[in-house]
């Protein structure tokens, strides 16, 4: 019978020139991973769409890659490094051509995205149109494998979700009247409700394993201390502050309460603020010389998004040595503290992680 069906996988796979999932001898403990998300986790879907939100040039990528791949960084992100320690290979932008093979999961991530529909609409990929990749990829998987056996596999993979920051950020960065119409609290309580009623759409698909990292203080980042009238002391921009905890502390009470009510749900939790709070205080300790100022940018703490000289202003300054920078452009950070805040969600104590760290959902 096995012999059978290993035929059979391989002649579809002859014939369509689709490499189906059962045609691979995948171990009984194979985990594969699924990123949703923004700029933060995008490794490269936004090459593939009509946007300005791009990283596909020179500085991003120059100190891993040796190349620019998409990602918003001079190196690798946060799932490059989880993937890694999970003993995967890179996982790839959906959009990639030609990317068809699932058996280790595939990246949805667009940067700009938002959790609401409208946040850069027409530019990114909002997290709907993430969420409705994802069914496809279901639904071929389902097709390849049978209900039962996809249902097995997608309930071990582990679902990494990162989105909500532009959200909270456009409103201030551009002509936005939100806050005319909506309370920062309903405003936050739409950006959950959404992403709330995305994690209960994947679990219904079989997603049992989900980790997210909280915002922090990302009213921090250089790009919003540069909008800080005369900010010579490095004030963060608070009203982002706010929301960005109005929305932490929502999103723990949402995880919660489906942990309660969904069958076999799980999360991990990684608690930004306080590798923030650490790093803020002592720098040195994690290997940083600068933390305010971002690599490659330029204005005031390099907070302009000027990388690159691609969006506008084509004058912008870059750092010798990135490694030595906590932010790589006025948005992102750079690889090492990818890294870094990547250990953390994958091995990191309770108090940082949440019920679960990452490494318990890829052990067998």
């Amino acid at each position: 019978m096995a012999s059978l069906r290993l035929f059979l996988c391989f002649f579809l796979f002859t014939a369509s020139s689709v490499n189906i999932v059962c045609s691979r001898s995948l171990q009984k403990d194979h985990i594969a991973l699924f990123v949703f998300g923004d700029s933060v986790y995008d490794p490269g879907n936004n090459n593939y769409i009509d946007t300005i939100s791009r990283a596909n040039y020179y500085p991003y990528g120059e100190t891993f890659f040796k190349y620019p791949t998409g990602r918003f960084s001079d190196g690798r992100l946060i799932p490059d490094f989880i993937a890694e320690y999970a003993n995967l290979p890179l996982i790839p932008p959906y959009l990639q051509p030609g990317n068809h093979e699932f058996t280790t999961g595939v990246n949805f991530a667009s940067a700009g995205a938002g959790a609401l529909s409208e946040t850069n609409q027409g530019f990114v990929i909002d997290l709907k149109t993430q969420l409705s990749y994802f069914k496809k990829v279901a639904k071929q998987l389902r097709q390849e494998l049978g209900d039962a056996e996809a249902m097995a596999f997608l309930s071990k993979a582990v679902y990494l979700i990162n989105i909500g920051s532009n959200d909270y950020v456009l409103p201030f960065t551009s002509n936005s009247t939100v806050f005319q119409y909506f309370s920062k609290q309903q405003y936050v309580g739409m950006v959950i409700g959404n992403l709330t009623e995305t994690i209960k759409e994947i679990h219904m698909e079989g997603g049992r394993k989900f980790g997210f990292r909280n915002f922090g203080s990302l009213g921090c980042i250089p790009l919003l201390k540069a909008l800080v009238p005369g900010n010579t002391a490095g004030s963060c921009f608070e009203q982002v502050n706010e929301l960005a905890k109005l929305h932490d502390a929502a999103l723990t009470e949402a995880l919660e309460e489906m942990e309660i009510k969904l069958v076999q749900f799980k999360y991990s939790m990684h608690h930004l603020n306080i590798y923030l709070s650490e790093l803020t205080k002592n720098p040195g300790r994690f290997g940083f010389k600068e933390v305010n100022k971002a690599c490659c940018g330029s204005g005031p703490y390099r907070g302009i998004s000027s990388c690159g000289g691609r969006r506008g202003v084509t004058e912008y300054e870059l750092c010798s040595d990135p490694t030595q920078y906590f932010y790589f452009d006025s948005s992102h950070v750079s690889e090492k503290a990818n890294k870094q805040i990547a250990q953390l969600m994958w091995s990191g104590p309770p108090d940082i992680t949440g019920p679960y760290n990452l490494k318990a959902f890829f052990q067998p």
